[in-house]
C-alpha cells in the first residue's frame, strides 16, 4: 500500500478525479462534536482493527472459512492504520489514492470482490483512475470532513465501485445486492469509531 500527500484538484473532490464514473454508490454522514481538524485527525490515524460490532466479528469469521478451509494462513496484524503507518496495513490491492489536510483522504482498490475468496490486483496511484484491463472491479473511497459551526464537523465516508467490463459488472451486481446492507453497517461503524476518536482528542 502507497500513500501520498495530495493538492485539492481544481474542482470537486480527490474521489471524483480517481473514480468519477461509477456502478454503484453508498455514503454515511455523521455530525461530530469535534472541530474539522480533530475530526480529520481520527480519520487520518484510524486502526480499522477497532471498527468492531458483533455482526462484523461475526462476518469476518465466516468471511475468512474459504482460506481456513483451503489452510491457507491468514495474516495477523496488531493494527492496521491506512493513512498514518501505511506499512502496517499490508494489504494487496489496497492504496491511499491522496489527502488534503483538514478535508479529505481518498482510498482504493482493485480486485474481484464478488469471488469468494477476493483476489486483488496492486495498481500504481497513477493508474488508478484510467485502469480498465476487463475481469476486475474498483472500490473507490473517501474520508470528507466539512465545518459545522463552533466546535463541530460533519464527516462523510462514501464508497463507490465500478467494473471494467459487462460480464464483471453482472457478477458484481449480483453480489453487490446480498452484501449492501453489510456495507452500510461497517459504513456506520467506522464514522462512529472516528466520531468517538475526535470527541476524545478535542
Amino acid at each position: 500500500m502507497t500513500g501520498t500527500e495530495s493538492d485539492n484538484p481544481a474542482t470537486g473532490d480527490l474521489l471524483d478525479v480517481y473514480l468519477p464514473t461509477y456502478d454503484v454508490v453508498l455514503t454515511e454522514h455523521l455530525t461530530v462534536e469535534a472541530d474539522v481538524s480533530a475530526t480529520y485527525r481520527a480519520a487520518h490515524d484510524l486502526d480499522f482493527l477497532r471498527v468492531r460490532t458483533p455482526l462484523l466479528t461475526a462476518a469476518f469469521f465466516v468471511r475468512g472459512l474459504p482460506a481456513r478451509l483451503a489452510r491457507r494462513p491468514a495474516p495477523t496484524l496488531p493494527e492496521l492504520r491506512m493513512f498514518a503507518d501505511p506499512s502496517s496495513a499490508g494489504l494487496p490491492g489496497w492504496l491511499v489514492l491522496g489527502q488534503v489536510p483538514d478535508r479529505e483522504i481518498a482510498f482504493g482498490a482493485v480486485g474481484k470482490f464478488w469471488q469468494p475468496d477476493i483476489e486483488w490486483r496492486d495498481v500504481p496511484r497513477e493508474e488508478f483512475a484510467a485502469f480498465d484491463d476487463p475481469g476486475w472491479g474498483k472500490i473507490g473511497c473517501h474520508f470528507l470532513v466539512r465545518p459545522n459551526g463552533a466546535n463541530r464537523s460533519v464527516l462523510s465516508y462514501e464508497c463507490r465501485t465500478s467494473t471494467t467490463d459487462p460480464r464483471s459488472h453482472k457478477q458484481m451486481m449480483r453480489y453487490w445486492w446480498l452484501i449492501r446492507p453489510f456495507v452500510g453497517h461497517i459504513m456506520r461503524a467506522t464514522v462512529r469509531t472516528i466520531a468517538a476518536d475526535a470527541r476524545r482528542g478535542t
